[in-house]
């Protein structure tokens, strides 16, 4: 179901206001006031972050975003702040980014803080958006923002909440987001020492929090409001903790994207990081591909592992964006936001297409539909057909973001390059990495494998379903002055011209050998030609050069992230919590053809399991790429994808 966006609109006084739900969206006494009074005031902050690693908070009603704001200006103010803040929030209509400008401009002590909000404010589709904010001298705030409805979203939730802003409107105009299922749900998160702030004092709302283990107070009055009210947890609701590590030591196997972008994420936030790589460089087998395109799969039911992606789809081209801006001139990454153009194969999967826009109302800033002339104006060649266009869509250099990834890990981070791995052994709590000469390499509490296929060589892991998909692309001379200007993908793909070349492909076929095959070649040139006719018609698989791949893929393509489960561990039902996991010992794979797309989300919610951090990511989504998965397939086959 699509996000039905806020309407702007304001009361006589100049109050933001709701038709749908006929309330204010803050008092007249003020929106920032409130923020400050009722909700920062009302959990004692920024007192109770200091001399916190960490802290978290969980709001409902996000609005036009004061709170969130007015908690940022507060944390940057404060001595003794937590290097990381997590604020985590729902909204079911969210404004666009043009209406948060208008609001935002009656709060010019917020200016900077604002437009830096907007200029990160996600596409309105349903689900989890990341959003991370570096501020130099201070530390980082990441906004987790969950479109949709409250009950939905916050259990999916993973994470503890040690400040709680209940906001939204009135229990009267609004009752779905006061519900005692929500409020259990919002209480399931609470941390032993959490509390409560709102401005609503309803006797439902006091009787359900005093049920669920606080204390309740009512609060010192607030504009019109007589009272306001605050809560704090006396005892502890039954709920599952998130297990913190602490010894931030951890050693990564791998240096192609999964690794550097794994390495990266825990390296930002102050772990220790050795890196062990076979090769003598980084991004060394299909990470060294010359291009890779980025565009998001969807599927008819926007079912969950659709959703999964287009998530990371969207967080890498957030991700991509940022890191852009602070690079050094040796460390910028190669790619361009050129759009990806989806072409159909046939005039059956144009209807295709068409029905999955029509059935997930996703906003044209996303995706949508195009006919063959305007596909052709858009790619700049003549192109077979009608398809999709994702204007946000990219090509990247992937080498160019590993050496990025490194670079921002910065001193934290010891790459072993030119070193193969032959044993892992965990003893004392700790895992030791060793050569074939039994010499050791490196050890550490944590092991992550992202090793791609090498990584089922090791007993602890030869039990997972891996294998090893062999991707041959075609490097086609680009003719001098070629137009084309966007990535066009059908059956192939093919990227615009970097360093004198067009990429043309992929193959993927089980198995294989690593020299160039004129039989792939051939089979790309026919993609090319089915999607572009005639461009470059000239060209034959003898002549062309290229590069062989070869891709970790499970058994259901899609990556596998996170603990790593015993090979005789047995199910449970279906509670992943009670599987025998390693302990220690995570798996960063499986990325298949979409590597590019999976490995910056995918790389956040590893780190954020490892850091004991709230997930990037729904647990439903975390749930479909966890290695365990395959062990609870026995009891009930997940749905296929549908894919566009």
């Amino acid at each position: 179901m699509p996000i039905q966006p806020a309407i702007l609109a304001f009361a006589h006084d100049g109050t933001p206001y709701s038709a749908a739900y006929d309330d204010l969206y803050h008092t007249i006494s003020g929106g920032l006031a409130q923020a400050r009074q009722v909700f920062l005031a009302g959990n004692d902050l920024p007192g109770r972050w200091c001399g916190q690693a960490r802290f978290v908070i969980l709001e409902t009603g996000f609005g036009q975003g004061l709170n969130f704001l007015a908690t940022w200006q507060a944390w940057r103010a404060a001595p003794g702040r937590p290097q990381r803040l997590h604020f985590l929030s729902v909204e079911k209509h969210p404004f666009s980014a043009t209406d948060l400008a208008i609001l935002h401009a009656n709060y010019p002590e917020l200016a900077e803080l604002s437009a830096r909000l907007r200029a990160a404010w996600p596409l309105l589709i349903r689900g989890f958006h990341r959003l991370e904010f570096v501020d130099p001298g201070y530390g980082t705030v990441i906004l987790t923002l969950a479109f949709g409805d409250a009950i939905a979203a916050v259990p999916q939730f993973v994470g503890e909440a040690e400040a709680i802003f209940l906001d939204g409107f009135s229990p009267a105009k609004n009752p779905d987001l006061w519900s005692p299922q929500l409020l259990r749900e919002i209480c399931l998160m609470a941390a032993e020492n959490a509390t409560v702030a709102t401005w609503s004092v309803s006797g439902a709302l006091r009787s359900a929090l005093a049920t669920m283990g606080f204390t309740v107070e009512k609060g010192p009055r607030f504009g019109h409001k007589r009272q306001t009210l605050r809560a704090c947890r006396t005892s502890q609701t039954v709920h599952e903790a998130t297990p913190e590590s602490t010894d931030r030591h951890a050693i990564v196997i791998g240096a192609g994207l999964a690794g550097c972008l794994v390495s990266e994420r825990l390296a930002t936030r102050g772990w220790r990081v050795d890196l062990i790589e076979r090769h003598d460089a980084a991004a060394q087998e299909t990470s060294g591909n010359l291009t890779a395109a980025m565009l998001p799969m969807l599927s008819l039911d926007n079912n969950r592992v659709s959703r999964l992606n287009h998530a990371s789809y969207l967080y890498a081209l957030r991700t991509l964006a940022e890191w852009q801006q602070t690079a050094s001139a040796d460390n910028g990454i190669d790619w361009a936001d050129c759009g990806v153009l989806q072409l159909a194969h046939d005039a059956g999967q144009a209807d295709k297409q068409r029905e999955i826009l029509a059935r997930n109302g996703f906003p044209p800033e996303f995706v949508r539909f195009v006919d063959a002339e305007e596909a052709a104006q858009l790619a700049g060649l003549p192109v077979a057909g009608n398809g999709l266009w994702f204007a946000g869509g990219a090509w990247v250099n992937p080498a160019s973001l590993c050496r990025a990834a490194l670079a921002r890990a910065g001193t934290n981070l010891h790459a072993q390059f030119g070193r193969s791995i032959e044993t892992i052994l965990y003893e004392d709590s700790q895992w030791t990495v060793l050569d074939a000469a039994g010499k050791m390499i490196a050890r550490a509490p944590q092991l992550i494998l992202a090793g791609a296929t090498d990584t089922i060589r090791l007993p602890q892991a030869a039990h997972l379903p891996l294998f090893r998909f062999r991707g041959q692309v075609s490097h086609l001379p680009a003719p001098t002055g070629s137009p084309l200007r966007a990535v066009v993908c059908g059956k192939g793909y093919l990227t615009p011209a970097y360093r004198g070349l067009h990429c043309v492909g992929a193959s993927f076929h089980r198995g294989g050998e690593a020299a160039l095959r004129d039989g792939d070649h051939a089979a790309n040139l026919q993609h090319l030609q089915d999607m572009l006719p005639g461009y470059c018609a000239d060209a034959t698989p003898q002549s062309l050069a290229g590069r062989v791949g070869f891709r970790p893929v499970s058994q259901d393509r899609l990556p596998m992230i996170g603990q790593l489960h015993h090979p005789d561990a047995r199910p449970q039902g279906r509670d992943f919590s009670a599987i025998e996991r390693w302990p220690g010992l995570y798996i960063a794979s499986g990325y298949g053809a979409r590597g590019l797309v999976w490995s910056m989300l995918m790389a956040e919610l590893l780190a954020s399991q490892l850091e004991g951090e709230p997930w990037p990511v729904e647990s439903e989504l975390a749930a479909t790429v966890d290695p365990a998965r395959f062990l609870l397939r026995r009891i009930s086959p997940p749905p296929a994808a549908s894919e566009a």
